[in-house]
């Protein structure tokens, strides 16, 4: 898989350099593929880009450890799936931003654009090192291999392909990965399911042990999983990061209309929410294996994310390759949302801070040298936090809290725009702010009393019999520890509420704060407002007067770029102007000119 991926990038970069069609060597080529890919490698790695090794060995234990409830986030996952597709895609498709967080300096100011960009930034930073320590540590419990070992060469496996041969690589690799991660899952819980003695046997232990349960409507916030937690809470989560993050639109983009683009969007709702009914399939099977001899509680596992590598080792281990299988799978996850975060990042660095911040105009030679130095250097960040980031143990928890607070505000702030035609850039700097110290407050606070063992979740009983010391050769003077469960009445409300409404939260935080903050502080004049900056869901608010601004938003930035380019031509020795005519998505009469003497 490695190997395969690596000769990927290697074909791309090879064929966008020597291959006789020169505009395969353009910036745009590297970063959007020219916008002529296809809906089913797209939609396999837009996949790929939600999709991580947190999610394979992650999903399981939380079913195995809280039941079936989260099973509903495929429900969530499907209206996700609608609302992207029909509100937030057709502005961007419409609009055909560089990267998604330019649609703020339209809609608002460039003040508001710049701090979602940090936003996005700090976010995947925190990131990185988790998508590859995961599992690093669990190809650690199954081989033995030392963590760092492992981890460097995949991330400078990643590195080499997403350098060398930009967007196409990316996609095609995370086709790859994506169809290793199918595969090697199938193939586990039906060898585990055949080992067992059937899906019966499956549902005879699940139920004797409580953990079917689908229609839980407590109201309660603080539960974990209830009904409208896993709904409303997952459908938000998803939304947030499938309808506004640059991972996500990037690929929207990269395809050649609207039709396609929707398109990719259905595939990629069919295939992601098979894969997490398979994941969550998983930990029923795993909770069936080890029913009556929970492996956490006899100490053979440290972590609960170390279940599934254990009943692979121990139920399929013995047939040559399946371990192997998996393990390819589990990387092939992390490698596709690492060469996603680095591709990504380094466009939102380019468009946004040097182009959109800055207001620096780079000639495209030196544009495509800042996009790969930047892969490089986040690619080395996340090598660098392989060596850290096991002895740091909040940092699972700060870059968990940072994402869910970077989520719900950044949604926020496109949704403000999209949706609410008469906010302005005051409600959305305030909306933003209040949104993250929302967030900030409910994702930090939780995970202070949870390390203060304040606030435990209440996981289902699980129980280990005598019978389990001789199966698995346990000394028997063992003692098993009993999980208190402290009163938590006293704890502040919303340090208890369950980690899935923290996206909800920031999300109408910032909803109501900028809606209010916009209304006292002069909304916006509709009759002059471009349309196109508008959700289709919402145009029907605005007067026909409107009309007339269609397009203007986009096109006076097109103008703003047209005349810097020219102005650094101009500037520039004719020389200079020869090998390097600014990078525009439209040349100049001036540029040509000059290309031309």
């Amino acid at each position: 898989m490695l190997i395969l991926s690596a000769l990927t990038g290697l074909y791309y970069g090879c064929r966008n350099k020597y291959c006789k069609n020169k505009e395969a060597e353009t910036l745009n080529e590297y970063l959007t593929g020219n916008k002529n890919l296809r809906p089913f490698p797209v939609a396999l790695s837009l996949i790929a880009s939600y999709v991580s090794g947190v999610t394979i060995l992650g999903t399981p234990s939380e079913v195995y450890n809280f039941g079936t409830q989260y099973w509903f986030i495929v429900i969530a996952i499907w209206f996700s799936g609608l609302v992207v597709a029909y509100v937030y895609l057709p502005v961007f498709l419409k609009l055909q931003v560089n990267s998604s967080y330019e649609y703020l300096e339209l809609r608002f100011n460039r003040v508001v654009r710049t701090i979602v960009s940090v936003f996005f930034v700090l976010d995947e930073l925190m990131f990185l090192p988790i998508v590859i320590y995961v599992p690093s540590l669990a190809f650690n419990q199954v081989t033995g291999i030392n963590i760092h070992v492992i981890g460097t060469i995949v991330c400078i496996v990643c590195i080499f392909y997403t350098l060398l041969g930009g967007l196409k690589a990316v996609v095609w690799t995370d086709s790859w990965q994506v169809i290793a991660m199918f595969i090697s899952v199938v193939v586990v819980i039906a060898l585990g399911t055949f080992t067992i003695g059937g899906p019966s046997v499956i549902i005879d232990l699940n139920s004797k042990g409580d953990r079917f349960e689908f229609f839980n409507f407590n109201p309660s916030m603080y539960e974990r999983y209830t009904v409208f937690s896993v709904v409303i809470g997952g459908f938000t989560y998803w939304t947030c990061f499938n309808s506004v993050n640059q991972t996500m639109v990037q690929r929207y983009l990269s395809l050649p209309n609207e039709k396609q683009s929707k398109l990719s969007v259905l595939l990629f709702t069919i295939g992601v929410s098979l894969f997490v009914w398979i994941c969550c399939y998983a930990g029923i099977l795993v909770y069936a294996t080890y029913y009556g001899c929970d492996p956490l509680s006899l100490g053979r596992i440290k972590a609960d994310d170390q279940i599934l590598p254990l009943f692979v080792m121990e139920t399929v281990g013995h047939l040559r390759g399946v371990p192997g299988l998996f393990i390819a799978g589990v990387f092939g996850a992390a490698l596709s949302s690492l060469s996603v975060v680095l591709n990504s990042t380094a466009q939102v660095f380019l468009e946004d801070f040097i182009k959109g911040c800055m207001r620096l105009t780079l000639s495209e030679r030196t544009a495509t040298l800042v996009v790969k130095s930047v892969v490089l250097v986040l690619g080395t960040v996340a090598v660098g936090f392989l060596y850290v980031v096991e002895h740091m143990g909040g940092v699972l928890a700060m870059a968990s809290s940072l994402s869910a607070i970077a989520a719900g505000t950044t949604c926020g702030i496109f949704t403000l725009g999209m949706l609410v035609p008469w906010a302005n850039s005051y409600g959305a700097i305030a909306g933003g702010l209040a949104g993250a110290l929302m967030s900030g407050l409910v994702s930090f606070g939780g995970q202070f009393v949870s390390a203060a063992k304040l606030v435990v979740a209440h996981k289902l009983p699980v129980f280990a019999n005598e019978t389990c010391f001789d199966k698995y050769s346990i000394d028997k003077n063992l003692t098993i520890p009993i999980i208190e469960y402290p009163d938590e009445t006293d704890i502040f409300p919303l340090f208890r509420l369950s980690f899935m409404w923290i996206t909800p939260v920031g999300v109408c935080t910032v909803l109501i704060v900028g809606a209010v903050v916009s209304i006292l502080t002069g909304r916006t004049n509709l009759k002059f407002l471009d349309p196109e900056l508008i959700s289709p869901v919402m145009q029907w608010v605005l007067p026909p007067e409107a009309q007339r601004y269609a397009g203007t938003a986009i096109r006076k930035a097109r103008n703003r770029e047209i005349v810097e380019n020219e102005k650094m031509v101009q500037d520039a020795p004719i020389s200079t102007v020869e090998k390097h005519v600014a990078y525009s998505r439209t040349p100049s009469p001036v540029a040509i000119h000059l290309k031309c003497v």
